[in-house]
């Protein structure tokens, strides 16, 4: 298990300097590309799909959350719960006032109520072809993933630059898969790799 850990630390900072080392115009480019391309999923009217908002060099999931706004979904983002916990998903809405949560993270107020996505954007460091992803570590998607697909039929989205993509992310049975990867480039429908 210290191998993985060690692994997974490794393609982390790798994974970050990347991303990092991507030009804000071409990082706001890809964002408008992939909010521009036909969403893969059906948005049946009332369908909830939690996003969330962009931090430091993260590819900026807005311009699609405004999209399948407009095409009828309702809105939700994620707070922090507490350390090894799963992320409460709230209700949002473009112009609803955010709070400044862990990490300076923007995230609904307490008052907003508590909603169960359907479909949840998943921000990422890198991804594989196999429908696993890599994130900073704590597990909190991975938990709430978990959590919401015993609940009901969830839709697992990564939003990535197409440069996040690496061979193999090292694995652990707690790592929940992807269903899809949208990037710039292409849609990655990974449904059926299992």
């Amino acid at each position: 298990m210290a191998t993985i850990s060690n692994e997974k630390a490794e393609l982390r900072d790798a994974a970050q300097a990347l991303r990092d080392a991507l030009p804000a115009d071409v990082r706001k480019a890809a964002a408008e590309s992939i909010a521009a391309q036909k969403f893969p999923l059906a948005i049946a009217p009332g369908t909830i799909i939690s996003g969330f908002m962009p931090l430091k060099s993260e590819i900026n999931p807005l311009p699609l959350l405004q999209k399948l706004s407009q095409a009828g979904a309702r809105l939700a983002l994620p707070a922090i719960a507490g350390r090894g916990k799963p992320l409460i998903m709230r209700a949002w809405e473009f112009g609803a006032p955010l709070d400044r949560g862990q990490w300076g993270i923007r995230e609904p107020k307490p008052d907003a109520p508590e909603v169960e996505p359907d479909i949840l954007l998943v921000p990422l460091l890198a991804f594989d072809r196999e429908g696993f992803r890599l994130g900073y570590g704590a597990g909190y998607y991975d938990m709430t993933i978990h959590r919401l697909r015993a609940l009901k039929p969830v839709t697992a989205v990564g939003i990535a630059f197409a440069a996040q993509e690496v061979p193999k992310i090292p694995t652990t049975p707690r790592d929940e898969r992807l269903d899809l990867v949208l990037t710039e480039r292409e849609v990655i429908d990974l449904r059926g790799s299992s």
